[in-house]
């Protein structure tokens, strides 16, 4: 019998960061993995999800590549869905973002999106947020995620 899907994830207290949670996938060689792990914390009904970029996440500016800090949100989504209660683990997917970049973010500090939830249905979430870097904004989101399809 296999792993469950739940083994591929790591959510757990992080004893870098007191208060808050470290989100990973643990299954070696996927997408999430070059993101690096992230960091989730439960703030005042809504979910802020940090990461702390690497050389490889930049452009030739010297800032994130806009297509890291997507990939970041993109993940940052699923980790607040674990924050809120709501996503566990499983085959959930990402079924439309829209992002608004209105300035750069360093590669040499973390960057923290905060996250909303609008509404739940029994198939979706409706997200939405804001992307900071030391109290500056750098990005707006939204965007809609499936849930995993209930077991048979």
């Amino acid at each position: 019998m296999g792993e469950s899907i739940e083994s591929y994830f790591r959510y757990e207290d992080d004893p870098d960061l007191p208060g808050w949670k470290r989100w990973e996938l643990t299954r070696p060689g996927l997408f999430n993995q070059f993101i690096g792990p992230i960091h989730v914390r439960p703030d005042d009904g809504m979910v802020r999800v940090r990461m702390m970029p690497r050389s490889e996440h930049g452009n030739l500016r010297g800032d994130i590549h806009g297509g890291a800090l997507m990939g970041f949100l993109d993940l940052a989504l699923f980790a607040a869905a674990r924050g809120f209660g709501i996503i566990t683990a499983g085959p959930a997917a990402t079924v439309e973002m829209s992002t608004q970049f209105i300035g750069g973010a360093a590669l040499d500090r973390p960057v923290e999106a905060h996250i909303e939830l609008l509404r739940e249905t029994g198939r979706f979430l409706f997200l939405r947020g804001l992307v900071d870097q030391d109290g500056e904004t750098v990005a707006s989101f939204s965007a809609l995620i499936r849930k995993p399809s209930q077991p048979r």
